[in-house]
């Protein structure tokens, strides 16, 4: 298998470059001080260690990694026992035999997309062409959204994931309207409950398990970090595969070293490359650096995936790596809940694609490759190919 460098990784936040060192100071892309957890060990610790909050880091006070950060009253902002009760209420729609049960579902999705590729002929846009609009399909038939608001719903959702280039008003505006579009769809689903999520979600309202605020917020959640983390994670694993020759001649020879390459694709190449920060509650000695209380932390997911010590060779595609799994979809009680439906989306990708277009390669035309800019996640906005 050949050398994953960072150099082929594109563009990456201001605050990975050129840092070295374990535990490094920071200043974060709106201003404030933080720290940066590069090592894995430690980084570890901070996604579980319960004197890291998360819940203190989304108060107005607290200090912040750029303007995308979640509400209070979402999931991925809870501690303790707030957070596990939300979380044990979609834990059953993620179960790994509900996930397997939907792979061919995705595979017919995965294939009518490749389908329009190949009519597209050699230039085609993959990204446009599966990457985005899979994850949207998929996400909207599990929660229940009509697959005519798609296409909506994505414009609504890049322009909260941008973290640099719209105006806080634009954000304010369209946040509201997600809001207003999500309780408008649960009063739908409550004259017309359907077998999907978002009417399970509303049963649990019913039964007092959550509010209604936190309804609205977990249906939100679900769509909108499932979206644009997994648009990403597609574009980037396929990116990183297609100029590894030896990696695709050994996926098309053993089909079965499918998802240990694919673990490594994720290991190597996170759509989501730093974690949501934590506050921390008390003094806490990270190697050679004490953080203070009151003091921010965020993990480098990127870093801690290649960090050496963990992962000899780190650089290097080796499906046949054991030991420590990687921090992709995080760690703890905030690891990523969608961890499972993510990994099964890229896989399927992977190999549908190399099945279909066993030469498939970058296109030789203006501009193959491009990457989105003032995004919280990477991700491509383009990636022609040619087969």
């Amino acid at each position: 298998m050949c050398e994953h460098s960072l150099d082929e990784l594109g563009p990456l936040p201001a605050l990975l470059a050129h840092q070295s060192g374990d535990v490094v100071p920071i200043v974060t892309p709106v201003g404030d001080k933080m720290w940066l957890v590069r090592e894995y060990a430690l980084g570890r610790l901070v996604l579980t260690d319960k004197r890291f909050s998360r819940a203190e880091a989304v108060r107005p006070d607290a200090p912040k990694l750029n303007d995308a950060q979640p509400v209070p009253d979402s999931i991925m902002s809870m501690d303790g026992s707030d957070h596990a009760r939300l979380r044990r209420i979609i834990a059953g729609t993620f179960t790994t035999g509900r996930v397997a049960a939907m792979a061919p579902s995705i595979e017919q999705l995965v294939d009518r997309h490749l389908d329009a590729v190949e009519a597209y002929g050699p230039g085609a846009d993959l990204i446009d062409g599966l990457a985005a609009p899979l994850p949207l399909a998929v996400l909207c038939s599990l929660l229940g959204v009509p697959q005519e608001d798609g296409d909506r719903f994505r414009g609504w959702v890049e322009v909260l994931f941008d973290i640099s280039t719209r105006s806080p008003r634009e954000k304010a505006r369209h946040r509201l309207e997600l809001t207003r579009y999500m309780r408008s769809l649960i009063g739908r689903k409550r004259l017309r409950p359907e077998e999907d999520l978002l009417t399970a979600l509303i049963g649990a309202h019913d039964r007092e398990e959550l509010s209604m605020a936190e309804l609205v917020t977990m249906g939100l959640a679900l769509l909108m970090a499932g979206y644009e983390t997994t648009v990403g994670q597609i574009g980037v694993a396929v990116l990183a595969l297609l100029p590894d020759t030896a990696a695709r001649d050994e996926l098309r020879a053993r089909p079965d070293r499918l998802a240990p390459t694919v673990e490594e694709l994720l290991r190597l190449s996170p759509s989501t490359p730093v974690s949501f920060p934590r506050i921390a509650l008390e003094a806490v000695t990270l190697g050679s650096v004490t953080i203070q209380a009151g003091e921010g932390v965020t993990v480098s997911l990127l870093d801690a995936n290649r960090d050496g010590k963990t992962f000899p060779d780190a650089a290097m595609l080796e499906p046949d790596r054991r030991g420590a799994g990687h921090l992709t979809f995080g760690h703890g009680p905030h690891r990523c809940p969608g961890a499972a439906l993510a990994r099964l989306q890229v896989q399927i990708v992977v190999e549908r694609l190399l099945s279909r277009f066993p030469a498939v390669r970058i296109a030789p035309v203006d501009d193959p490759v491009v990457w989105k800019e003032g995004l919280g996640t990477r991700g491509l906005s383009r990636l022609a190919v040619a087969w």
